[in-house]
């Protein structure tokens, strides 16, 4: 069974905040302010009113993060993007391949 675009990119977001946490904060799990953001942006792809139908968050003309979360998840994906290809390269040539 094939996942949905929304429960891939859950998987991806939740992979790329737990490659920052432990390079920034040194554990084995995420701390509470990396569990946060993570809960948090967990939650606004769950809510996300394009649903399966949605584009890549970056490109999407309603921005639904408030402005403080907007800004750490692009620091995040900053530095996690290009080490997923490393991590996990399938995940991250889904996530470039798809709109």
């Amino acid at each position: 069974m094939t996942r949905g675009r929304i429960e891939r990119e859950k998987v991806t977001v939740r992979h790329m905040i737990e490659l920052w946490c432990r390079h920034q904060h040194g554990g084995s799990f995420l701390c509470d302010e990396c569990r946060e953001l993570c809960e948090y942006s967990l939650a606004r792809l769950e809510n996300c009113m394009f649903g399966e139908n949605k584009t890549k968050c970056h490109k999407c003309s309603v921005h639904c993060y408030k402005p403080e979360m907007r800004e750490k998840i692009r620091e995040v994906m900053r530095y996690s993007g290009p080490r997923m290809l490393f991590h996990h390269p399938v995940e991250a040539m889904i996530f470039l391949i798809n709109k």
